[in-house]
C-alpha cells in the first residue's frame, strides 16, 4: 500500500510543500517557492542530507512551479514512486464543502465558483490542482478546505447583521479561516495531555502575519475570529482586523479613493505596521518598542488587547476553558507578547510563570493556574497529509 503523501500549500505570494512517509509521519523533504510569479522568485528545497536553494527562478506559472517541485523531490528523495496522493490546500469552500474531499470534474468546479469569496487565493489553489492532475494523472488529489472546519459554528455567531437576503444570495457570512491549522494545533494538545475530545473546551490563538482566534468545544469550531474575509478580527502585520465598518467609505469620500484603493489600505497597509510605522515584523516592532518608540509600544498594546478582548468573549461563549494555547510564527515565539495577553488575567483563575514562559517551555501556566496556559507548533502540511490520507482509504 502507498503511504507516502505530498502536501501543496499555495497562497498568493509563496508555496509551502511537504512530503511525508504516512506510517510514521515522518518529513522526507520539503520546501517553498517565494514570491510567486516574480522576477526575484526562489525555490529551497531541504532534506534529512541536503538543501538546494536556487534563486531568481525562470519558472512563473503554477504548472512550471508544480513541474519543478516535482523533478527536485524526485532528484533528491527517492519516494516519489510510493505517492498516495496530493493534498491540496483550498482557501475558501464557502457553505459547499465541511470536510476534506477528493477531486474530481465537479468539485473543482465548486472551487472555481468560490473564486468570488476568495480572489487572492482559490484561484492559485486551482491552478495548483489543474498542474498536479496534469502532471500525476494517476495519483489521487485531495481539497482540503481552510473553512472546512468552522462549518460547525451556528448561526447566530456566522450570519451578520444585515439584510438576510445578502446571506441568501450573496453568501455573505462569517467563515473563518486558519482551520487547518486550529486543527491540528487542539489535536497536538490533546494528544500531549493524553485527553479526549470530548468534554473539552479550548481556546487557540495563531498568531502571525496573519492571525485568527478559534474557541473549541468538544472537538468541533464554535467561534472564530475571521469573518468573511481574513480581513476581519485581530490586528494583524498588514491587515487591521475589526474597525467601524463605515471608515472605509469615510476615508474614500475624504481622501477621494476609490473602494480599491481603501481596501488596499486596510489590507496591506495597517495592523501592526500602520500604527507603527515600522514593520509588519513583530520582532522589529518588539525591538523598537525595547528602546521607548511610542508608535511601536502602542502597536503592540493594541494587539494584545484584541487578543484579550476574543479570550474573553470565547471565555463567556462556552462557559470558561481548560487551556489557552499559542502558536503561529508570534504565538510560538514571542515571549513578550504571550507575557502581555496573559498577565493580569487572574479573575478568572488564569495565571504565568513568567520563568517558563521566558524558557519557552511547552506550559508556562503558574502552577496556581485553573487554565493550562500552552505552546503547540503548528504543521499545517501534516494535517493535510493526514486529512488526504483518510480520504483516499475510503475511497
Amino acid at each position: 500500500m502507498k503511504n507516502t503523501m505530498l502536501a501543496i500549500n499555495a497562497g498568493s505570494s509563496t508555496v509551502k510543500f511537504q512530503l511525508f512517509n504516512m506510517q510514521n509521519e515522518t518529513c522526507l523533504a520539503k520546501g517553498m517557492v517565494d514570491k510567486l510569479g516574480k522576477p526575484d522568485a526562489s525555490f529551497e528545497l531541504k532534506t534529512s542530507t541536503d538543501k538546494l536553494v536556487l534563486s531568481n527562478i525562470k519558472q512563473k506559472s503554477p504548472g512550471e512551479i508544480f513541474d519543478l517541485i516535482i523533478s527536485k523531490l524526485d532528484q533528491y528523495t527517492d519516494d516519489l514512486g510510493n505517492l498516495a496522493g496530493v493534498s491540496h490546500r483550498v482557501a475558501h469552500g464557502g457553505e459547499h464543502f465541511q470536510q476534506s474531499t477528493l477531486i474530481d470534474d465537479n468539485v473543482l468546479k465548486a472551487i472555481e465558483d468560490n473564486n468570488v469569496l476568495a480572489p487572492l487565493h482559490n484561484p492559485t489553489n486551482v491552478a495548483f490542482i489543474k498542474a498536479a492532475k496534469n502532471a500525476l494523472s494517476n495519483v489521487y488529489q485531495v481539497a482540503v478546505f481552510d473553512t472546512a472546519f468552522h462549518q460547525s459554528i451556528a448561526p447566530e455567531h456566522y450570519v451578520y447583521p444585515i439584510p438576510y437576503q445578502f446571506y441568501e444570495n450573496d453568501s455573505i457570512r462569517r467563515y473563518g479561516f486558519h482551520g487547518t491549522s486550529h486543527k491540528f494545533v487542539y489535536k497536538s494538545y490533546l494528544e500531549s495531555i493524553g485527553s479526549p475530545e470530548e468534554n473539552t473546551k479550548i481556546i487557540c490563538c495563531h498568531l502571525g502575519s496573519g492571525s485568527s482566534i478559534c474557541a473549541i468545544k468538544d472537538g468541533k469550531s464554535v467561534n472564530t475570529s475571521m469573518g468573511f474575509t481574513p480581513l476581519a478580527g485581530l490586528m494583524m502585520g498588514t491587515r487591521c482586523g475589526d474597525i467601524d465598518p463605515a471608515i472605509p467609505s469615510y476615508i474614500a469620500t475624504k481622501h477621494d479613493k476609490t473602494l480599491q484603493e481603501v481596501e488596499d489600505i486596510l489590507t496591506k497597509e495597517s495592523g501592526l505596521l500602520g500604527v507603527s510605522q515600522i514593520s509588519n515584523d513583530c520582532r522589529a516592532i518588539e525591538n523598537a518598542a525595547k528602546k521607548g518608540d511610542s508608535k511601536a509600544i502602542l502597536a503592540l498594546d493594541i494587539f494584545c488587547e484584541r487578543i484579550r478582548h476574543f479570550i474573553g468573549a470565547y471565555w463567556l461563549q462556552m462557559d470558561g476553558c481548560d487551556a489557552i494555547v499559542f502558536t503561529g510564527g508570534i504565538g510560538e515565539n514571542s515571549r513578550l507578547i504571550r507575557q502581555k495577553v496573559c498577565t493580569g488575567l487572574e479573575s478568572i483563575g488564569i495565571t504565568i510563570d513568567e520563568a517558563r514562559n521566558q524558557n519557552n517551555e511547552p506550559q508556562f501556566n503558574g502552577d496556581d493556574s485553573k487554565v493550562i496556559l500552552a505552546i503547540v507548533n503548528t504543521n499545517e502540511e501534516l494535517m493535510m497529509a493526514r486529512e488526504g490520507l483518510e480520504v483516499i482509504d475510503a475511497c
